[in-house]
């Protein structure tokens, strides 16, 4: 397995409010696990959110005595709701914060997923699909017929997002579980990567440096900040 994260503040915000994680190595009864959360809030609640976030994710995944990887996951984001919402709640300075979460287990042949909002896990095998389905105002007016998807990228209200951790006293994630064999790609990235490149672009990209992980998130966040660099940037990728 060879993995890369990267996270940038891109061009036009003054604060990254965007939190990785990219490990390897065991966590509790994982072999491995990777997240990308975006925050959102005033001043410094988006960054407290998505910081507090992983971090309460993975304290929870270490110490989990859940069986199966779905509902480790579960448990985990469940309790990271409730810590950030919490805090919210008792501190006004974070007032109405909330965070996406994209994570990811590699167990075997078969990749586990979570997520809430709209931060996106794609998988690449010989061609990019996106796995996760957004949790955004837009992606409800794609599947209602009212837009397209390819609209979706250049649509005014494309950062409303519909659900996400924090906001409310208890939150319901999504759950996926894919295949996965050697020469897999997988990629969790935030809405600053994917409201700037297009999908083909992002594939052309994996394939290009498709040996070479570090050279493939590198190139995906300068494009993104070439095409405008509207948000945080968010890139973890994982070569099965």
């Amino acid at each position: 397995m060879q993995t890369f994260s990267i996270t940038d503040t891109g061009r036009t915000r003054n604060a990254n409010q965007d939190y990785v994680f990219c490990e390897e190595n065991a966590i509790g009864s994982f072999p491995n696990l990777f997240i990308v959360a975006d925050g959102m809030g005033g001043h410094n609640a988006g960054d407290t959110a998505s910081r507090m976030c992983v971090e309460e994710v993975v304290s929870q995944i270490e110490k989990s005595t859940k069986v199966t990887p779905i509902g480790i996951f579960e448990h985990a984001v469940a309790v990271a709701n409730e810590k950030v919402y919490q805090a919210s709640m008792s501190d006004a300075a974070l007032e109405g914060m909330g965070t996406t979460i994209v994570a990811t287990v590699v167990l075997g042949d078969t990749a586990y997923i979570i997520n809430v909002g709209d931060s996106r896990l794609y998988a690449y095998k010989d061609k990019l699909r996106q796995v996760t389905i957004d949790h955004s105002l837009v992606e409800e007016m794609v599947q209602s017929g009212k837009i397209q998807k390819e609209d979706m990228r250049t649509h005014p209200n494309k950062n409303i997002i519909t659900r996400a951790l924090g906001t409310n006293g208890s939150v319901k994630a999504d759950c996926f579980e894919i295949e996965v064999s050697e020469g897999d790609v997988l990629l969790l990235c935030s809405d600053g990567l994917s409201n700037m490149l297009e999908d083909d672009r992002i594939q052309e990209i994996i394939e290009m440096y498709k040996d070479d992980m570090k050279a493939a998130g590198e190139c995906l966040v300068k494009e993104a900040n070439e095409a405008g660099g509207k948000d945080n940037i968010s890139v973890v990728l994982v070569h099965i």
